[in-house]
């Protein structure tokens, strides 16, 4: 998946005293921010074979650090501790910290085999790549109805323009995901094209959700 990882992302942020939409956007991804930044010095490594799978050509062959469980829970805690130091609000730590451990989950039902418990095998993963007509809806689905719950929810003096904006920017990215041109080979486009989507994506949540407060809320 790719926006299906922010689902959890607009569900957290709608809790009460919830870290802020920008920072939960980057706990949603956090995992892959990760691997891309792991993929430009070699620590981690992939490989382009078309046909690997039906939606897209990506061999996730090497990613113990942060495609494991194990990998994963340490990345939640680390950013969970940041995140309380910088609110000191342990709802907003835990919430954060949840965040990020959801993507290992989420990819789980969406990856081939490349996913571990701690680095090592067995390998896991339940394959929806090679399903689209599955995997496609789904993504849809989860993206849409946590837009849904957090616009519900919370509210804001402009009404729901930057929160639509933003829909708008996860749709785009998510057709260019799909639809758009494959790189035939790996290079380090690929992390700097990722880093720079997350980025985007979570500033732009940062603005989304700067102004918005919990329906009812005075504060």
């Amino acid at each position: 998946m790719f926006i299906g990882h922010f689902a959890p992302a607009l569900v957290a942020a709608a809790r009460p005293k919830a870290a802020g939409l920008g920072t939960l956007f980057v706990a949603a991804q956090l995992v892959d921010i990760g691997f891309a930044a792991l993929l430009i010095p070699g620590i981690e490594s992939m490989r382009i074979v078309p046909g690997i799978t039906a939606m897209n050509p990506m061999d996730l062959h090497y990613m113990p650090y942060t495609h494991s469980l194990l990998g994963a829970l340490i990345w939640a805690a680390i950013f969970g501790v940041l995140v309380w130091l910088a609110t000191r609000r342990k709802a907003a730590a835990i919430g954060a910290a949840l965040v990020v451990v959801s993507h290992w989950f989420v990819d789980l039902i969406v990856h081939i085999p490349d996913l571990t418990l701690h680095g090592a095998p067995p390998k896991l993963g339940l394959g929806l790549w090679n399903h689209p007509m599955i995997a496609m809806p789904l993504e849809i689905l989860f993206i849409g109805a946590a837009l849904l719950y957090y616009a519900r929810r919370t509210q804001a003096p402009t009404g729901n323009r930057r929160l639509w904006a933003l829909a708008g920017l996860l749709a785009l990215f998510q057709a260019i995901d799909w639809f758009g041109p494959k790189e035939p080979a790996y290079s380090l486009a690929i992390p700097a094209t990722m880093l720079l989507a997350y980025a985007l994506l979570a500033g732009t949540a940062a603005w989304a959700g700067a102004n918005r407060r919990r329906a009812g809320s005075t504060r």
